[in-house]
């Protein structure tokens, strides 16, 4: 690695499965369109085959958001767990491809790398079905901690807190990060997932959390609140910093005595939603270690999703240093003098 990492991200390291499908296909399997269902093997194995043609590329919300915020052009770095199986090499390459550093170790043997079968309905939306893996059995070995020192901004995905020994392992990453006076950040990834560890989940925002990133219905989830108003006065409550996105609408970002609202960017053909969560945070990110202000940074998180919505897959396609920096000026630098 030629620099440290900006921002190191850490989450589920997964190879995501991506095919059309229809509203009858979810309700014959009884699937809740717009959520993140775990399953087991046997489940994982029944649902591939009865899938239709299907895109296989590396993903995890984490992840994706490393990618996103290489492609800008800043540093970044991503811990995960995988298996020493084709699945994890073919996860290797793509993400150290994309410019992240990734030096996990691998698990030699059993469980396989993990996989997450999304699928698409005609409307954009996704949903999830997760055999999780390999990806679970992160735990604090594999906290770098010299990454995480480094680097400005260390951002988890809420995915991962499932499992007891990875709350340990971000509760671990983030007194690392604030030992070093660094920022810790988190998005709560789904509104099931939060309704699943609400209690757990409020602790570790309001203890260790300095940036919030959460969509709408999943910040009302976390704080049980029915008004937007009341959800942000507690997120503003817990975190130096929220970014709240709301799909069409936009998205509001605040911190203690600010709060801009971020209009969404226009999309000429929404495609396929995957992914629209985790390059608003990869834009956002870029845009904060480069001290932009949060108005910027939320902008530029807007172009980011609006780019990865417009085709399939969670990894941009154009260049998204070019789109941003056609529409924001780099802010300089103070000089110092002697």
């Amino acid at each position: 690695m030629n620099k440290p990492a900006s921002v190191v991200t850490i989450g589920n390291a997964i190879v995501d499965v991506l095919a059309h499908t229809d509203d009858r296909f979810l309700a014959d399997n009884r699937l809740v369109k717009g959520s993140m269902n775990l399953i087991d093997a046997d489940e994982a194995i029944a649902l591939y085959a009865k899938m239709g043609p299907a895109i296989e590329i590396s993903g995890g919300s984490a992840a994706n958001t490393a990618a996103g915020i290489a492609s800008l052009g800043v540093p970044a770095a991503y811990i995960g767990k995988v298996c020493d199986d084709q699945m994890g090499r073919v996860f290797r390459h793509d993400i150290t491809a994309a410019g992240v550093t990734f030096r996990s170790e691998p698990i030699i043997g059993e469980p396989p790398t993990a996989r997450s079968f999304i699928l698409i309905t005609p409307d954009a939306q996704r949903t999830m079905n997760t055999y999780l893996g390999a990806c679970v059995l992160l735990s604090t070995e594999d906290i770098d901690e010299p990454l995480i020192t480094a680097a400005e901004v260390t951002y988890m995905e809420g995915y991962l807190w499932d499992r007891p020994s990875a709350q340990e392992a971000y509760r671990h990453a983030a007194q690392v990060a604030h030992a070093a006076g660094r920022k810790v950040s988190l998005t709560l990834s789904d509104t099931f997932c939060v309704e699943r560890h609400r209690d757990s989940f409020a602790e570790l925002v309001a203890g260790h959390v300095d940036i919030l990133f959460a969509n709408e219905d999943e910040a009302k989830a976390l704080y049980q609140t029915d008004s937007l108003d009341d959800t942000l006065a507690h997120a503003r409550a817990d975190c130096e910093i929220a970014a709240i996105t709301r799909s069409e609408k936009g998205a509001i970002i605040l911190n203690a005595t600010s709060t801009y609202e971020i209009a969404a960017e226009h999309v000429e053909d929404l495609v396929d939603t995957t992914g629209a969560g985790d390059l608003f945070a990869a834009g956002f990110l870029a845009g904060f270690v480069e001290d932009r202000h949060l108005a910027d940074c939320g902008r530029m998180g807007a172009v980011a999703a609006a780019e990865v919505i417009s085709h399939i897959g969670a990894r941009p396609e154009e260049d998204l240093k070019q789109l941003i920096d056609g529409r924001f000026q780099k802010p300089q630098k103070p000089s110092i003098s002697a």
